[in-house]
């Protein structure tokens, strides 16, 4: 095989010490020199002027839990780094251990049959770090909010089974009073309904009657209370600090907002996943592959045996999946409608809304990459205004009679009817 990188380094991460082997071709033989090095920070700062010492700029390390980051820190400004995927550089069973996996991957890297994943810049690192822990405070609420409606439901509390929303003001009214009270009334229970919900006075009652609520349990439903209000402040802590990280690319969000069914919510998570600029993608496919939005490759003998999706894009796919459904239901833009519509026909609910998923990070990819607002090449056919529909309908139909009657199919007439 061609040699692509005449002087390398492959490392080995662990979380108290790496290994690092340097290869070098200046002779007909390869030379190897290996060291090891601890990922405290002073130790890093040699690992660097060890490697600058050898003139190796060039580094390939295994993706390890979190550990790589503190090394990717240290060399970034010096070397070009190549994080690897652990299954394309796992060794061979039974020929494993701490300095042949590092000779391994720089004898890999040499070679250029690394593939390396996508870092992005530091200030995006850091954006993605604050929309990563929103994802997660997020579930968090949702999990609280779960566990409060599963205690109620414990306690013989059927309310869940009349609202649509359990955390409404007035399920929420309802709740604080059963909660605080040792007695149940159902003339002040009724006057805490509103709105639609006073409709159905009788059947709220019902739901509740004959509930039985003990002292604990009381008291650990105003601890999960306790805990969801918590968590809803943080979030709104987390936007206000986003609201300042994102500053420097406001043009990006109004430009992504272009696109139906994304908000401002869902272009920050977009831009901390992908960042802003498209140069380490070489095109619109491999970001879809890269967001697992693509199927996996799996065939063997002439037959396939998969056409699942892959599990990769983790944060970036739910996103793009929710952003789908809301463009799929706007009523301003029936762009995504229609697509969705014609796909689900044959293929079904959950692969159209992939699709759709798709052809929005397509268009995110090409709008980031051109800067243009979102306007696809086949928007105008679908989203006609009726009376240009019905001239492109008239005109449509013109042309097929001028046709037929120069294949002398039909007689000449003295002109064509509209």
């Amino acid at each position: 095989m061609k040699v692509i990188y005449s002087t390398c380094c492959g490392i080995d991460v662990h979380k108290k010490f790496l290994i690092a082997t340097v290869i070098t071709s200046d002779s007909i033989k390869p030379k190897y020199y290996k060291k090891r090095f601890s990922t405290f920070n002073s130790s890093l700062k040699k690992l660097k002027n060890w490697l600058i010492e050898h003139q190796c700029y060039h580094i390939c390390m295994e993706s390890t839990g979190k550990y790589w980051i503190p090394v990717y820190n240290i060399l970034e400004s010096t070397c070009f780094i190549t994080l690897a995927n652990p299954k394309w550089v796992r060794a061979i069973q039974g020929q494993k251990d701490d300095i042949k996996d590092s000779k391994w991957i720089a004898e890999l890297h040499r070679l250029g049959l690394v593939p390396g994943s996508f870092i992005p810049e530091k200030p995006i690192r850091i954006l993605r770090e604050f929309t990563r822990y929103e994802y997660k405070i997020t579930n968090c609420k949702s999990s609280e909010k779960n566990r409060f409606q599963n205690a109620l439901t414990v306690c013989n509390v059927a309310l869940d089974s009349v609202v649509s929303d359990m955390f409404g003001v007035s399920a929420t009214a309802i709740t604080d009073y059963l909660i605080s009270n040792d007695t149940f009334d159902p003339e002040y229970c009724t006057s805490l309904l509103k709105t639609t919900l006073k409709k159905k006075a009788d059947l709220v009652l019902e739901s509740i009657e004959g509930y039985t609520m003990e002292e604990s349990q009381k008291y650990r439903m105003l601890l999960i209370k306790e805990h969801l209000n918590f968590t809803e402040e943080l979030i709104k802590t987390i936007d206000l600090k986003l609201d300042v990280l994102v500053q420097p690319y406001e043009s990006v969000i109004s430009l992504l907002k272009t696109i139906p069914g994304v908000n401002r919510k869902s272009a920050i998570k977009i831009i901390s996943e992908i960042g802003v600029d498209m140069i380490y993608f070489d095109n619109s496919k491999r970001l879809c592959s890269w967001a697992g939005l693509t199927p996996t490759n799996n065939q063997s003998a002439g037959k396939k045996k998969s056409v699942k999706i892959s599990r990769a894009g983790v944060y970036l796919k739910p996103a793009l999946v929710q952003i789908a459904h809301a463009a799929v239901k706007s009523k301003e833009t029936p762009y995504y409608a229609v697509k969705y519509e014609r796909i689900r026909k044959r293929r079904g609910k959950k692969r159209a809304i992939i699709a759709i998923a798709r052809m929005i990070l397509t268009a995110i990819y090409n709008m980031l990459l051109t800067g243009e607002q979102f306007n696809p090449s086949d928007l105008y056919k679908i989203d006609m205004p009726e009376k240009l529909k019905e001239k492109q309908k008239q005109k449509a139909i013109k042309n097929a009679m001028k046709l037929l009657i120069q294949e002398g199919l039909i007689p000449q007439l003295d002109s064509v009817p509209n």
